[in-house]
């Protein structure tokens, strides 16, 4: 499962073509790809009008939705966030720290277009696509 976070999905939302968003487009119908519930958040809360706003969701929606809100999660992000910053990195947003942790522990692979993720790669092992 390939895990597209917020930055990608705006991007491709917007038309900006990105490597990210690009590879994302070309792979749509031969590559399994879902989200996080923060990151359908992140994506709506950006969305200005509700007729683009419905139409988001609808889209999002088609793509499995992963539920990340328990205890297990909010404790091993903290714990990864105190990994990082011992070696010398720090995160800037929870969220990622949420998000990143949640595709360690599943072994998903994420699809970004954000620094904040790299630390999870490099120190941590987390798995990346790089178009």
């Amino acid at each position: 499962m390939i895990v597209v976070d917020t930055t990608v999905w705006i991007d491709y939302f917007r038309g900006t073509h990105t490597p990210h968003a690009d590879w994302l487009e070309a792979n749509l119908t031969s590559a399994r790809f879902g989200l996080t519930d923060l990151i359908l958040c992140e994506v709506l809360q950006g969305v200005p009008t509700d007729s683009q706003f419905d139409a988001v969701q609808e889209e999002l929606l088609r793509f499995e939705v992963f539920e990340t809100g328990t205890v297990v999660l909010a404790v091993e992000a903290a714990l990864n966030y105190r990994r990082l910053r011992v070696a010398g990195r720090t995160i800037r947003k929870t969220i990622d720290c949420l998000i990143a942790t949640y595709c360690l522990i599943e072994g998903h692979t994420l699809l970004h277009n954000d620094r904040d993720y790299d630390p999870f790669e490099d120190v941590l092992g987390l798995n990346v696509v790089h178009p």
